[in-house]
């Protein structure tokens, strides 16, 4: 069984965001503390993902001999040229 222990406090909701929280929990049949823990969870699940993508992508690059090319060389090549 998994330690449940952890707590995440969050301030500075605003009034029309706790109410959409509360009505999708209420529209799944959830109260807000699992709704919000589900959402918690996937997005969690989502990061592990593209954390593990990148590093395939990483391998895959460097096993072809991939060059290592800077965002900002990609982006100022794709710019030249333009108006």
């Amino acid at each position: 069984m998994r330690d449940m222990s952890k707590v995440i406090q969050v301030r500075d909701l605003s009034d029309e965001t706790h109410e959409k929280l509360v009505q999708a929990a209420a529209a799944r049949g959830l109260s807000l503390t699992r709704y919000i823990r589900a959402e918690l969870e996937a997005i969690a699940r989502r990061e592990a993902a593209a954390q593990h993508n990148a590093e395939v992508i990483r391998k895959t690059q460097a096993g072809i001999g991939y060059p290592d090319i800077a965002d900002a060389a990609i982006r100022a090549a794709t710019d030249e040229g333009r108006p």
